[in-house]
């Protein structure tokens, strides 16, 4: 219960007042169903009887078992509700970012474009240089004299380099301004607002987790990171919850297995005795009504024979006898 309403600044009364209430509704009606099976009756039909208990203390055990299993793994729950919180920003980020390149797709296939023919410069230009150097230092090869000194070929060399220079110093500018573009846009669509979580971000977030979010990890350490079937957890949360189901049915159980006693003769006795008087309330009634029955019958008849008189009599008294003659 106080897991129930944990958060609240009550938390506790609430957890008092309600867990009394629940456990007084438990064991009144573990009272009445436990007293109730008839140990006089058949087996098979004392288990019908305390089936409806049996199937009860299932979905309850299963319901108590659950915040303490939560509560035993809770260290190993947060930090796996971590990992699924930050798994979860990642790919919300990577599909921002996809959804952000097919909008602009045209505008980064430019970009990229520009990038490879950038590239292509910067090689050319620095294996450029490097021929320029073994030219002016003498070192042949099949594209340099190998005659030291700022000969022709270098001054040519030189120029061509200084042109491709400009180029890319050109291109470098293009590319600069459409990516200056991306990463405006990018901020308008609100790419820039969305970063992964740090670590005191991702203690707030498991620490206010509710409990869908709780009980969907806890059921996930049942598996390994990797997706194999993590045995040892496993276990040990299902036996958890059996315990909580078995001590639930345990009332069930004992009555069931245990012998005829004292109490059940009490009760047994109890209950011939009143069905007893309650047959021979009813043989009373019938009687007296079989008695009374030839009594009502003739005071009934004798007042309607007296009211068809007084009527008969009334009617002959305002009859108009002159009117015969």
């Amino acid at each position: 219960m106080y897991f129930v309403f944990k958060g609240d600044d009550l938390a506790v009364i609430f957890a008092i007042v309600f867990g009394f209430l629940w456990g007084a509704a438990i064991f009144n009606m573990d009272r009445y169903i436990v007293s109730s099976i008839n140990k006089s009756a058949s087996t098979n039909k004392q288990i019908l009887q305390a089936t409806p208990r049996i199937l009860l203390a299932i979905m309850i055990g299963m319901v108590i078992s659950r915040p303490i299993e939560l509560k035993i793994f809770d260290k190993e729950i947060k930090e796996r509700l971590k990992v699924s919180y930050l798994n979860g920003q990642r790919a919300k980020i990577d599909t921002l970012n996809k959804a952000f390149e097919k909008k602009y797709q045209v505008e980064f296939g430019r970009l990229n474009q520009q990038k490879a023919t950038r590239d292509s410069l910067e090689k050319g230009i620095k294996a450029d240089r490097q021929k320029l150097n073994f030219e002016i230092f003498g070192n042949k090869t099949t594209e340099t004299s190998g005659v030291m000194g700022y000969g022709p070929y270098a001054k040519r060399k030189e120029a061509e380099i200084a042109q491709r220079t400009a180029e890319l110093d050109s291109l470098k500018a293009n590319i600069n301004k459409s990516e200056s573009f991306v990463d405006k846009r990018k901020e308008f669509d609100g790419l820039f607002t969305e970063k992964l979580y740090t670590k005191k971000q991702l203690d707030s977030l498991s620490d206010i987790a509710g409990f869908a979010d709780r009980n969907w990890a806890l059921g996930q350490l049942k598996f390994n990171v990797d997706g194999t079937r993590d045995n040892n957890t496993a276990i040990a949360v299902t036996f958890i919850g059996l315990l909580f189901i078995f001590f639930e049915c345990l009332p069930v159980f004992v009555k069931l297995m245990s012998a005829r006693g004292p109490y059940d003769y009490a009760i047994a006795d109890g209950d011939e005795v009143s069905i007893y008087h309650s047959k021979k309330d009813k043989d009373f009634h019938l009687e007296v009504a079989d008695n009374i029955h030839e009594t009502r019958v003739d005071s009934e008849s004798s007042k309607k024979k007296e009211i068809i008189k007084g009527k008969a009599y009334r009617d002959l008294e305002k009859y108009d006898w002159d009117s015969e003659g």
